[in-house]
């Protein structure tokens, strides 16, 4: 693998090495990183998208340590369509990641097939395949060894391709995920592709729980853990609560990272906005602002007749029928 080392020239310039190796030195990107990972199941694990009640419409932006110059940026729009049949679900998902010179586009269609495992437990498997289209600008960065042979052409464009699957299993209450977005990282032909890329697979796991502590307010902490060798375990961990269905607020801690605030608000039965900002902890909060992302949901159209979950009691103690899944 070649190894480009940048010559930053700020007042900030050692901590900037340090702390973007990841940009300075080219070798692909991982993932996109989410904060508000529990209502964007859809980008990282196929087997979600047949799980919701409604079609699905998201939009998400991301804007990643502000202030630093050639930090990451990542727009994210997708779609969860749920089939009549109360099995089957469609899932399309365009994410562009940007990260100092480098550009990725990733583009894939998913399906979903889901089965019961108890008269309230679901098992959905899922599998996306679509591909990347990887940019990288050398024209970005100033380079100690002007020789080097990827810069002899100042702009890189290749595409790859990517196959992705996941488990999703969910009742009423609570669910448990895990997913590997790309299963071809390994095998690429295309030498300066593969010069770029990291060739490690990566693995997903996400988990959440519903705590209905009144009519009128829910506890729900969920994690989310990343996985790719050679790499410390990425681990995030959030609570939110939700007040009278409409008003959520939370925070969230990403191990060795950062610390989030966040907060959401359904704006109408068809619609949600969420948003939520980052601190780092290390060494890096001293000199950006933060991030910021938000996140707006659109819900279309009925519930398909899809089925219903299991019936809770409300304080008088008469029945109170709940769509599942309730926990997103």
């Amino acid at each position: 693998m070649s190894y480009l080392m940048c010559r930053i020239k700020s007042k900030t310039a050692l901590l900037f090495v340090l702390l973007f190796a990841a940009i300075c030195v080219v070798q692909g990107q991982k993932e996109p990183q989410y904060t508000q990972y529990m209502y964007n199941i859809g980008s990282f694990n196929p087997a979600y998208v047949g799980t919701v009640e409604k079609t699905e419409i998201s939009a998400l932006y991301r804007a990643q340590w502000i202030d630093i110059p050639g930090a990451p940026k990542t727009i994210r729009f997708g779609v969860n369509l749920p089939m009549s049949n109360n099995k089957n679900g469609l899932g399309f998902n365009v994410v562009n990641d940007q990260l100092g010179p480098t550009t990725q586009t990733f583009i894939d269609v998913a399906y979903s097939f889901q089965v019961n495992i108890s008269d309230d437990t679901k098992l959905s498997f899922g599998v996306d395949a679509g591909g990347s289209l990887l940019d990288v600008d050398y024209s970005k960065g100033s380079f100690q060894d002007p020789n080097e042979p990827l810069l002899i052409n100042n702009v890189f464009n290749k595409f790859y391709p990517t196959v992705g699957a996941g488990l999703f299993l969910y009742a009423e209450d609570w669910y448990l995920g895990t997913s590997v977005p790309n299963f071809l990282t390994s095998v690429i032909e295309d030498e300066e592709v593969a010069t770029l890329v990291n060739d490690q697979v990566q693995f997903n796991l996400i988990g959440g729980y519903v705590f209905e502590l009144s009519d009128n307010l829910k506890f729900k902490p969920a994690f989310l853990a990343h996985y790719l060798k050679g790499l410390p375990i990425k681990f995030d961990v959030s609570t939110n609560f939700l007040i009278k269905d409409v008003f959520t607020v939370g925070a969230s801690y990403r191990v060795n990272n950062s610390v989030s605030g966040l907060a959401g608000f359904q704006i109408s039965s068809g619609m949600f906005f969420g948003y939520s900002y980052d601190y780092n902890t290390n060494g890096l909060g001293e000199y950006n602002s933060g991030s910021h992302e938000a996140i707006l949901k659109f819900y279309i159209g009925n519930n398909n007749n899809r089925a219903k979950g299991p019936k809770t009691k409300n304080v008088k103690g008469k029945p109170k029928q709940i769509d599942t899944p309730r926990f997103f």
